[in-house]
């Protein structure tokens, strides 16, 4: 099983994609600076998971979640599911 996950950072307004087998495991690792990409923006709040059956599928959610019709759809879904409960 794969996961292919959504996070973003309060203080600096910013989402990250990415995948893991162990999503638990790798959200701790974003948090606890282990990761260079994400390290300057912590900490990190989980916005969404997707559970995928393979690393194939994962991987290709994961590159549509990058593009710009999936940065679109990870913009409309935080607006729609958290931002409004947030005011």
């Amino acid at each position: 099983m794969y996961f292919v996950y959504v996070i973003k950072s309060d203080q600096h307004h910013r989402f990250y994609v990415g995948m893991t087998e162990n999503l638990q495991r790798r959200i701790k690792q974003h948090n606890q600076g282990l990761t260079f990409s994400t390290k300057a923006y912590r900490p990190w709040t989980l916005v969404a998971s997707f559970e995928c059956d393979s690393a194939t599928e994962a991987r290709a959610l994961e590159k549509y979640l990058k593009s710009g019709a999936g940065r679109e759809y990870i913009r409309r879904y935080w607006q729609n599911n958290f931002a409004k409960s947030k005011k």
